[in-house]
């Protein structure tokens, strides 16, 4: 799952997958914005086949790659 997660972010921010640090704050680091954190929400839906209500996700969920592991566990039960 991790790896599928961090090529998701690849994918979207126009990184190596090998470059992205579990703690790495996505937001300060300039990988993700507001429209990038939709398609990241977006394609993790898609991915994993569950459901985020984007209006009522706090960002702090999605901040790094090591909390987007913890959203999407913490979703499949």
């Amino acid at each position: 799952m991790e790896q599928k997660i961090l090529q998701i972010i690849a994918d979207l921010c126009g990184a190596e997958p090998n470059e992205i640090e579990p703690e790495l704050n996505l937001f300060d680091e300039g990988l993700l914005d507001s429209f990038a954190a939709i398609q990241l929400v977006m394609a993790l839906e898609e991915a994993f086949g569950i459901s985020l209500d984007i209006a009522a996700l706090p960002r702090e969920r999605i901040t790094t790659p090591a909390a987007i592991v913890a959203l999407i566990r913490e979703k499949q039960g």
